[in-house]
């Protein structure tokens, strides 16, 4: 992956304003990314800075390995989960 796609995935990320998620597909199409697999990996290596949290699996529900602290940071925001799930259709962000 190119320098430009990984600053243009962490420019997407930042934009998702609190209190709203999106998708690591989402973030994708916004930022030009051919697989939301690359979303993944540039949060897990160099997204500890940027709102990482507000990202999730298509079906509303964080990465296993960080869910507990996910929901943490969401719940924080205002984003209340039904167990380990974001009810996308409420909090899912939508860029005009």
């Amino acid at each position: 992956m190119d320098e430009e796609l990984h600053e243009r995935i962490r420019d997407a990320v930042t934009t998702i304003p609190p209190g709203t998620v999106a998708t690591y597909g989402d973030v994708a199409a916004l930022a030009g990314a051919s697989t939301p697999r690359l979303i993944g990996r540039v949060l897990s290596e160099d997204g500890a800075d940027i709102p990482w949290h507000r990202v999730l699996r298509a079906d509303g529900t964080p990465a296993p390995h960080l869910v507990h602290r996910q929901l943490e940071l969401l719940r924080g925001e205002g984003v209340l989960a039904d167990g380990q799930r974001i009810d996308l259709r409420t909090y899912r962000w939508r860029p005009a």
